[in-house]
């Protein structure tokens, strides 16, 4: 009992000793400097402080200041009541103590995401729709160039932005708060699908909606509260076994495979363009997913998957892909569609063919989502190709009156048509369109398929 009273009293003496030193805050040891900063922000400004106090920053004794603190060389720096700070905390501040992550996501594309918006993307975004829009659309994804103003403040319009290609003052690109939410920083809420969701979803590229109908999002909805995604460790095969989640097939750790924030180091196909392409070493990429895959799956399994996962990328390819991106170029070389992007109806069927359809059908297929795979992608890319891409390009061609022309296009255009994926749209033969009705008749009676 007087050992243990002894310590008690040490225990209370180097407690008091340190509240008096002022470096004690809720119980968390922290510089001088944050707890002055603390002093006023509890008050004003409690959902920022109190995420904080949960956050592992805290109980490590990072503060505001360590992660805030600028130096006057920095364009962004300010005097805020004493102190040399920046509003925002860039890459190259997280690296101090984060470098690996910093360095891996620098190399990703979600850090180069910002060159999307000077791509023709930009033309609908600052153009087509306007610079409000951009500014609260696309540059909250991709992220904006943040602009320091004379007076030394972040000009508002490219400024608030968390967008995950954001350019930043200091030169980084990036920021790690796309995912990890200010200022809890929670390991469970960055790997939680709805964080991707922000930014992966919609017409375009709806991931999240493709995984939650997905049988790894069902299983991850019915088995969420069983998947440890709170914990530091967080190692597919050890620490959970249930379901993935978009972090597990694309950053995290299984007892194969090292946990990575390069969210593009294990996938094979780029699924962006109009025609998709195997990425620089794709066959090292895929080894990589497999090695995820296979902490659940059998190897049969995964190779059979992406066998048909490819064959589908191919289809698109060869069978829509390519022939429309031949008829745009054919038009664009005869001078069929003018410079201007997307003020023409075969400009906009051609973008929507790819950049809507074409990728919710790849994606779809790419996650063994079948509704996206098939009504939400390849049936709209068939319906745009044959019922208005094509008749809007005759259109177009006809339009300018020129029977040479008339005559270069009806050459293209066949050579497309005739081909064997396409003869079916000519008409199809009465044998085969005999056996269909019979088919039909068999199953549904005389009323057919009616």
């Amino acid at each position: 009992m007087k050992i243990r009273s002894l310590l008690l009293v040490i225990l209370m003496a180097v407690s008091a000793i340190a509240l008096l030193s002022g470096n004690v805050y809720a119980g968390i040891k922290i510089s001088e400097d944050s707890q002055a900063c603390l002093s006023c922000h509890k008050s004003m400004n409690p959902g920022i402080v109190v995420p904080w106090e949960e956050s592992r920053h805290a109980s490590a004794g990072i503060g505001c200041y360590e992660c805030h603190r600028a130096e006057k060389s920095d364009r962004d720096v300010f005097d805020h009541n004493g102190f040399d700070i920046s509003v925002i905390v860039s890459p190259k501040d997280c690296a101090k103590c984060h470098a690996d992550e910093v360095r891996e996501m620098t190399q990703s594309h979600h850090a180069k995401a910002n060159k999307f918006t000077g791509s023709l993307d930009n033309v609908l975004g600052r153009v087509v729709t306007g610079e409000a829009n951009f500014d609260l659309g696309c540059a909250q994804c991709h992220g904006s160039n943040v602009i320091v103003g004379q007076d030394g403040k972040l000009v508002t319009g490219p400024w608030p932005n968390t967008g995950i290609g954001r350019l930043n003052p200091d030169g980084s690109n990036g920021t790690c708060v796309a995912c990890h939410q200010r200022h809890s920083f929670s390991v469970a809420q960055a790997r939680d699908p709805y964080t991707c969701g922000k930014c992966h979803q919609g017409p375009d590229h709806p991931q999240i909606e493709i995984f939650l109908y997905s049988k790894h999002g069902i299983a991850w909805h019915s088995n969420k509260d069983k998947m440890n995604m709170e914990k530091s460790k967080w190692v597919l095969g050890e620490d959970y076994f249930q379901a993935p989640t978009c972090v597990t097939c694309h950053m995290g750790q299984s007892r194969k495979v090292s946990r990575t924030h390069d969210v593009g180091s294990r996938i094979y196909w780029t699924l962006r363009p109009v025609i998709s392409k195997p990425l620089p070493e794709g066959e090292k990429r895929r080894a990589r997913m497999k090695k995820v895959c296979s902490e659940c799956h059998q190897q049969p399994w995964i190779d059979g998957f992406f066998t048909q996962f490819d064959r589908y990328v191919e289809l698109y390819n060869e069978k829509f892909a390519k022939p429309a991106l031949d008829i745009m170029k054919f038009l664009k070389a005869e001078n069929v569609t003018d410079p201007t992007p997307f003020n023409e109806q075969v400009e906009i069927d051609f973008w929507h063919l790819w950049h809507h359809e074409g990728r919710r059908g790849r994606h779809g297929a790419s996650m063994n989502a079948p509704d996206w795979s098939h009504w939400h992608g390849m049936y709209e890319v068939a319906l745009n190709f044959y019922f208005h891409l094509l008749p809007h390009a005759d259109k177009a061609v006809a339009g300018k009156g020129d029977s040479d022309l008339l005559k270069r296009w009806e050459d293209l255009r066949s050579g497309i048509l005739d081909r064997q994926e396409h003869k079916w749209f000519g008409g199809m033969p009465k044998e085969e369109l005999r056996k269909i009705v019979d088919f039909y008749k068999k199953r549904y009676g005389k009323e057919g398929g009616q």
